[in-house]
């Protein structure tokens, strides 16, 4: 029972092997970019506020895409359908 829990949140359907952790999409590296460019510019700046909102788009549209078509099956436990 253990096991088939396990398989089911952590193997893809795709191609059945084992996924835990896997290279970060474009979002999530504009995300990091945006976050590194932003402690690189004064706070007195608009260009601080603009990058930290591009983070936040950045990181809310990768949180969405994973949620509903994420590899790992955990989105499902938090939204599950009837």
């Amino acid at each position: 029972m253990y096991r088939r829990g396990i398989d089911w949140l952590f193997r893809s359907r795709t191609t059945g092997k084992f996924t835990v952790a896997q290279l970060p999409d474009a979002s999530l590296t504009l995300f990091a970019s945006f976050r590194i460019a932003e402690r690189l510019v004064s706070p007195d700046r608009s260009a601080h506020d603009v990058l930290r909102w591009l983070a936040i788009g950045a990181l809310a549209r990768w949180g969405l895409d994973e949620l509903f078509r994420g590899v790992i099956h955990s989105g499902a436990l938090l939204a599950p359908r009837p």
